[in-house]
């Protein structure tokens, strides 16, 4: 199973989404710089926001990081679908770590939010990415699902500030007393779609079934 799931490796870098990638890569980026390209002098409210924006988008670009135009051939093969997704999600994490890296190098140093508290909100929205697009190559056939999920984590994106209980805090401000409780909560919604993305994972059986 081991070399099996090496031998996949260069298959699956062949079939990465890279120009998704690239796009939402390169607009988080130009959002983040944007104070230092225009030598503006950001509040940190506006730091933090930009931020947020930046993580979002780079959280779209990994909405597309499960499609797989060959998934239905792929399907009866011996490695699980579970392993193939976490080889994918392994072959970019460390290009997303180190494009958050630059992110953050390119927010005004004066007010930049605390990084590891903003980094835990990226690293949950990314997952809340992978999670959705996992889920959703769950439940359907589609082949390319990533529209669809970047569309939803759009939507979700925009309601979340309005429905999201007021005492949970997520989009509090580095300033504020609920600033600590708030990335608790950021911690426990990171494991528990974690958990979800996981879960998901594994081809269901009846269609496991059909493969063969």
């Amino acid at each position: 199973m081991r070399g099996v799931s090496v031998a996949l490796v260069g298959p699956l870098w062949r079939t990465l989404p890279w120009r998704a990638s690239a796009a939402a890569g390169t607009l988080g980026l130009l959002i983040a710089g944007t104070p230092l390209a225009v030598g503006a002098e950001p509040a940190p409210w506006q730091t933090l926001l930009l931020l947020r924006c930046a993580a979002l988008t780079g959280a779209l670009g990994l909405a597309f990081l499960l499609d797989d135009p060959a998934r239905h051939l792929t399907t009866p093969v011996p490695v699980p679908r579970l392993v193939r997704q976490a080889l994918r999600v392994a072959l970019v994490a460390p290009f997303a770590a180190l494009w958050w890296a630059v992110v953050l190098l390119l927010a005004p140093s004066a007010s930049r939010p605390p990084v590891g508290e903003v980094t835990l909100e990226a690293v949950a929205v990314g997952v809340l990415a992978l999670a959705a697009a996992a889920l959703a190559v769950r439940v359907t056939d589609e082949e390319r699902p990533g529209p669809f999920v970047a569309a939803s984590l759009l939507v979700m994106a925009v309601l979340a500030p309005l429905l999201a209980p007021e005492g949970w805090a997520l989009f509090a401000q580095a300033d504020d007393p609920r600033w600590p409780a708030a990335h608790e909560r950021w911690a426990v919604l990171a494991a528990a779609v974690a958990v979800v993305g996981a879960v998901c994972g594994p081809e269901p059986l009846g269609r496991r079934a059909g493969g063969r």
